[in-house]
């Protein structure tokens, strides 16, 4: 799948961007793809290429870039240990505010390429880029059509920029995919989310699947592949529907 690596430069800083294309010399429309805490790696790239041989031209960012260099982190192997003290400090360099802010130069470089069809675009996140997808949609309400997140994690508390706080700018249409006993996303949280939404009468789809948090990333314990498929049904059928 073709693919560049370019440097967006942020409020912040440089931000290194993975660029993937479906090729072919034609337009498509564009999605954001939002990391999970484990950073880039082989398996989030080939991600994003999946998604983008679907159709679509993805954009992934690096959204650790304030820390500087790191990794690549092997899941399996960060999991074995204290998962916090090995990524927590990266972690802390971003979060759903300053995704958001980044993504005023994320839309600013799509604006550029003659690839991309139409000025709305797509987003998707997977973990801690479920909560930065909304997030960044909520802030730039008139670039989203629709965002998809995979078991994201903390989508309504009590700390500033909380996804469900954005619900009254959205704009964009929702698909919210959330793990089977998740303490990230417990039903409380869900049906706080969820009644947000409702409120500001954004259309919206949440589905629970039979799976851990984490179960979309091939390169994590939980995977499951049979889920993970089914997930991925549901998201090209929901931005193909969306986005085109």
């Amino acid at each position: 799948m073709p693919h560049e690596l370019i440097t967006i430069a942020t409020r912040d800083g440089e931000c290194p961007t993975y660029a993937f294309t479906p090729g072919a010399d034609r337009k498509a429309p564009a999605i954001i793809f939002y990391m999970d805490a484990g950073g880039i790696r082989p398996a989030v790239l080939g991600m994003a290429a999946r998604l983008s041989e679907a159709g679509h031209v993805v954009l992934l960012p690096d959204l650790f870039y304030r820390y500087g260099s790191y990794g690549p982190f092997d899941p399996k192997e960060v999991f074995k240990g204290d998962f916090r003290a090995i990524i927590g400090s990266l972690m802390a360099t971003t979060g759903n505010m300053k995704a958001a802010e980044d993504t005023e130069a994320l839309l600013a470089y799509l604006d550029t390429r003659p690839d991309v069809e139409g000025d709305k675009v797509g987003a998707v996140g997977f973990c801690m880029g479920g909560g930065m997808a909304i997030a960044a949609a909520g802030a730039w309400p008139d670039r989203f059509a629709a965002v998809a997140s995979f078991h994201g994690g903390n989508l309504a508390t009590d700390a500033p920029g909380s996804p469900h706080s954005y619900a009254p700018t959205l704009k964009a249409e929702l698909y919210i995919a959330a793990a089977e006993n998740d303490a990230s996303y417990p039903p409380a949280m869900a049906e706080q989310f969820e009644n947000a939404l409702d409120e500001a009468h954004v259309p919206y789809r949440a589905e629970t699947y039979p799976a851990a948090h984490g179960w979309m990333k091939p390169d994590f314990p939980v995977y499951d592949e049979a889920a993970a498929e089914d997930g991925w049904r549901a998201m090209l059928a929901f931005f193909n529907r969306t986005l085109r």
